[in-house]
């Protein structure tokens, strides 16, 4: 069904050739945290290339990743589908079950299912050449990004020697290759995505470079942010030499907040003042990032306070391709930001997250829910809940969930409601659970509360060493369960006609798996 409507979309792109379509260029990074660009406020970070691309655009205040770590968001970001409904809720191949964990993670998909439409895949077919220049972090062989419809691909390093001809992960090599596919592709419409590898862990600097940001919180993460926003600014000055500025949608964003804890020497990266928490957390560090978007008498220069979702790029760019998916692609979560570009509001709405994992960073299973300046977070371990008026405490302090239990309820109640609607699996209680660690690494540390602002990175690595040896001691012996590559047989149908016995365990509805024997004009 999949390659039939690609073919037929292939089949009417002529017929629409004659509309101008815009070259497309998203560039991803890797951990950047919300506040990590000059233009967003950061005092001890240079990164004059990316804030005169906020100047020419627009720049989001509350643009959220679709999850707060890497292989999900990314996955929401080229699909238009929340992790939830994906079932791939966690970074690739994901984090073990232990005692030191009151839940079991319900099991994930090992990849990002090929039954799936990219916005690449639907690009392709409407006429765009394509490229994934960078990580990718969605599965391995026969599951990357040339099954899902990049023309074009290179992974390059994720680590390379920090000189000024390497970079220091990968940028630099990353850039050429993006230059080279735009050169060749200038003539006719292309969608470059290139997600960096930077500014993630490991990174380095040599002492020289280091000491230019000497009175940064981390001097050597300074200088990563510094040598990527530098690539950047090799391709905005390659966009401007080929003369195709007007005519190509310029967007740089990133795939969650920014680290904020121990994990390795020379951490933490980062701090995400004024919010709380960061990377692995439902917290606003670890779901705000930068958006910025330019197109040149399309998108109107200015500051966007309106929040929004990267689950929202997917269907945007494919207007702004020409491509309408119709009903072919299943439900899409995202929706399209045309409009706001030219300043249109977009009506109110809640915008949902479904994390049920622990992660490296001291996370625990929750869900939350935004509406207008209210956001409620879930913790699914005794299902409590912390409710916040991000208006007045966009740091998250102040649980009001006590003395606003009304809209606390209500609230729950719509994330209950929307996890439903997307089939978005659930965790389980641990017969092996041990609470006493388990008060050691979330409770006794709550690692969602570092004070980082006022201390250095250093500072912090010294403090938190025994809770990050404790939590990787936790995870060791483990094995993360995913869905195996192969071994599933899957049945796709448009529409069906239920009426024998029930073959699943799972309600209705389940990514669009029916469940049941159907009529064989289905099939």
């Amino acid at each position: 069904m999949k390659r039939l409507f690609l073919a037929l979309l292939a089949l009417a792109a002529p017929l629409h050739a004659q509309t101008a379509k815009p070259n497309i260029v998203l560039i991803l990074a890797d951990d950047l945290g919300p506040n990590d660009l000059s233009c967003y406020g950061r005092k001890d970070h240079a990164t004059p290339n990316l804030d005169k691309l906020a100047t020419q655009g627009m720049r989001f205040t509350s643009a959220y990743a679709a999850q707060p770590i890497c292989s999900p968001s990314r996955a929401a970001l080229l699909t238009g589908k929340c992790p939830a409904r994906l079932h791939l809720t966690n970074f690739l191949p994901g984090r073990a079950d232990a005692p030191t964990q009151k839940l079991l993670q319900p099991v994930i998909e090992g990849q990002l299912p090929l039954e799936e439409f990219t916005v690449a895949e639907l690009l392709k077919a409407a006429g765009y050449t394509t490229a994934c220049i960078g990580k990718w972090h969605l599965g391995g062989a026969g599951f990357g990004p040339k099954e899902q419809g990049f023309d074009v691909v290179f992974a390059g390093e994720a680590k390379t020697t920090p000189t000024a001809e390497e970079g220091s992960k990968g940028e630099i090599g990353l850039t050429v290759e993006a230059e080279k596919f735009m050169e060749a592709n200038k003539d006719k419409p292309f969608f470059l995505y290139l997600p960096h590898n930077s500014p993630h862990l490991p990174f380095s600097a040599r002492p020289e470079d280091a000491a230019k940001h000497a009175g940064a919180f981390n001097p050597a993460y300074a200088d990563v942010v510094a040598r990527l926003d530098a690539a950047v600014g090799r391709i905005m000055a390659k966009v401007e030499a080929l003369g195709l500025a007007d005519r190509t949608v310029f967007i740089f964003t990133s795939d969650h907040g920014g680290l904020h804890v121990l994990e390795s020497p020379g951490t933490p990266a980062t701090h995400n003042t004024p919010f709380r928490a960061g990377k692995g957390f439902l917290y606003e560090g670890g779901l705000r990032v930068p958006l910025l978007v330019r197109w040149p008498g399309k998108v109107a220069p200015g500051v966007n306070d309106t929040p929004v979702l990267l689950t929202d790029l997917m269907p945007t760019l494919l207007e702004w391709g020409g491509v309408n998916p119709g009903n072919a692609v299943g439900p899409l979560d995202g929706v399209s930001l045309l409009k706001m570009f030219t300043g249109i509001a977009l009506p109110p709405r809640p915008l949902f997250w479904h994390f049920p994992h622990y992660t490296n960073q001291g996370g625990r299973p929750a869900g939350a829910v935004r509406e207008g300046d209210w956001k409620l977070v879930e913790n699914y371990e005794d299902e409590s809940v912390e409710l916040f008026d991000l208006g007045k405490d966009p740091g998250e302090t102040t649980n009001l969930a006590a003395q606003d239990k009304g809209r606390a309820d209500g609230l729950q109640k719509k994330l209950r409601e929307w996890r439903k609607r997307t089939g978005a699996q659930e965790c389980a209680p641990n017969p092996a659970f041990d609470p006493a660690a388990h008060a050691a690494l979330y409770v006794t540390s709550d690692p969602s509360k570092i004070p980082a602002a006022d201390k250095t990175a250093a500072q912090l690595e010294a403090e938190w060493k025994p809770w990050r040896a404790a939590m990787n001691a936790a995870a060791q012996g483990g094995k993360p369960l995913v869905t195996p590559a192969t071994g599933d047989i899957r049945l796709h149908g448009a529409e069906a006609q239920v009426h024998g016995e029930k073959l699943r365990y799972e309600p209705q509805p389940m990514k669009r798996t029916l469940g049941f024997w159907v009529n064989p004009a289905d099939w």
